[in-house]
């Protein structure tokens, strides 16, 4: 930031002369670009704008109106002020046409009682702005740095947004064109009171710049976008006109945002991470106040407060064999395809990716709305959008944001246990999974564990040993209901073949497969074994 002239005027060679603002006093914070000492009369053609002239007026015209049109040209041209020596051309004063003509035209005019060096101000003043320039290129070259490392890793919105509010030590927010807030970071602010009636107050703030800055909100924003497609705009709040480097840095991070969002491929779109962060907070305890999270999620077009809430787990029944990539993708064609859903279902939800394998849903139904009839038709939904198979899970209604946690963790034991054997259901909650879903519950109780241990402890040992898959089979029997012509085709071998594999079982487990409570007994050790190994799927 270049100084003012009252800054030049608190240096010690300029206060040694003992100023006097005689005319322009309401203008003493016009920035100084440059000193210039200038004794001739016609200086004016010879500036830029923004000079500070020095003169003892020894070459100035006798004549008030020449007088008067040497400030006028200088005003015209743009120059910060006018500082006159006195005691050789005028001795204790300065002619009233001078002060007359500045205060006219609004030029700052400043004069020196005592005889002062004029290469001491301009050293001064010189070495100033020298070192203002210096700590503006640090500064632009730290922000080239920090920005440039976030646009190589593919940061996320919110992690720029961290970057932007720490460099600026002011809260900054992104929001896309429908003014629905899709990262926050509030630097130490509140953050509801931040985004409160957060629409309205964005509508109400028109810029015709991309990048500008909105005296009466007391908003920075820059346009966030690329190759000529706008999709957002970055704001920060400050408390006073921005400097140049707080419009860099704006400007800089939008550029960022917008890379970020031509490189995504096979990402999840903005709003999704939006949402993501959100549902991500709530299970962390990343919020300290469920206001927050309330203010967050109304910030994007979804009202919690007043609502039951519901806690969904999508994810894919089989998930294909694919490259990671592909299964990203798929991923995230469901969460698309789950937020139009909720949309056509006119049930507004927070949608995100809960990690690389499910999507959350946190769906706020209205008082009246029965949570079954609003779950089917979420389902029907769907699958009519998304032809993949995919389980959806639906833990239990609450009341309040402190309890949605609870719900999510159910839905996610839910979606767990469901994936491993669909059947069909629109959705699922606890009590559809019966016997699995208890077992589920149930899989870190150690009397569980041994009870599975000490059912197939042997079998197990075997396979391990032999590199067979006898477990296998006994899953494929026990699912047939210990038919054993319809195991014997689902897995694939003849019925001589089959018949040897169940003896050999037989043997190992020392068991008779034809006895009711033995497989019962066998089966739900399985189904407990199920739910001890969490396949990554």
């Amino acid at each position: 930031m270049l100084p003012t002239l009252a800054d030049v005027l608190a240096l010690d060679a300029v206060r040694r002369g003992n100023p006097r603002v005689v005319a322009g006093a309401d203008r003493l914070d016009t920035r100084v670009r440059w000193v210039h000492v200038g004794e001739v009369s016609d200086i004016a053609h010879l500036l830029r704008g923004g000079e500070l002239i020095l003169t003892t007026g020894v070459a100035l015209p006798d004549e008030p109106d020449k007088l008067a049109d040497y400030i006028a040209d200088l005003a015209s041209v743009g120059t910060s002020g006018l500082i006159v020596e006195l005691g050789r051309r005028f001795i204790h004063e300065l002619p009233s046409a001078v002060v007359d003509a500045a205060e006219t035209h609004g030029l700052p005019l400043v004069t020196l009682a005592r005889e002062t060096p004029f290469v001491q101000i301009t050293e001064s003043v010189h070495a100033r702005i020298i070192d203002i320039q210096l700590e503006e290129l640090r500064a632009s070259e730290q922000l080239h740095e920090v920005f440039t490392e976030l646009s190589v890793e593919g940061a996320s919105p919110a992690e720029v947004l961290t970057q932007v509010a720490r460099l600026s030590a002011r809260p900054a927010l992104l929001e896309n064109l429908a003014h629905q807030v899709l990262a926050c970071e509030s630097a130490g602010r509140d953050t509801g009171i931040l985004l409160a009636n957060w629409e309205a107050r964005s509508r109400a703030v028109v810029l015709g710049e991309r990048t500008a800055y909105d005296p009466s909100s007391g908003w920075l924003v820059t346009m966030v976008g690329a190759r000529g497609h706008d999709w957002g705009r970055l704001i920060l709040l400050c408390d006073s006109p921005p400097s140049p480097r707080d419009i860099v840095l704006a400007e800089r991070a939008a550029t960022t945002l917008a890379l970020g969002r031509l490189l995504e491929r096979h990402q999840e779109s903005l709003e999704r991470q939006a949402h993501g962060t959100i549902i991500a907070g709530i299970l962390t305890h990343a919020y300290a106040d469920p206001e927050e999270v309330a203010a967050r999620a109304r910030a994007v077009g979804v009202p919690l407060t007043g609502r039951k809430l519901i806690g969904l787990v999508l994810r894919l029944a089989e998930p294909p064999a694919e490259t990671v990539l592909n299964l990203q993708a798929k991923l995230s064609e469901l969460a698309e395809a789950a937020a139009a859903a909720c949309r056509d279902a006119r049930l507004p939800a927070l949608v995100g990716a809960l990690d690389q394998h499910r999507i959350g849903v946190l769906l706020p139904l209205p008082p009246r709305t029965l949570a079954e009839g609003a779950l089917t038709a979420l389902a029907e939904r769907l699958r009519t959008t998304f032809t993949t198979p995919f389980v959806l899970a639906a833990g239990s209604v609450v009341e309040s944001i402190k309890e949605v946690r609870r719900s999510f963790l159910e839905a996610e034991q839910v979606a767990e246990a469901a994936a491993r054997q669909p059947d069909h259901r629109p959705f699922y909650r606890l009590p559809d999974l019966r016997l699995r879903g208890l077992l589920h519950l149930l899989r870190d109780d150690a009397r569980l564990q041994t009870f599975a241990e000490r059912e197939l402890g042997p079998l197990l040992a075997h396979d391990a040993h032999r590199g067979g898959d006898l477990t296998g089979i006994l899953r494929v029997y026990l699912d047939s209901g210990r038919n054993k012509a319809v195991a014997a085709q689902r897995a694939h071998l003849s019925r001589p073949a089959f018949y040897d594999r169940l003896r050999r079982l037989e043997r190992i487990l020392d068991t008779n497969l034809d006895d009711v409570d033995s497989c019962l007994s066998l089966h739900v050790a399985l189904l407990a074994l199920e739910s001890f190994r969490r396949e990554t799927r």
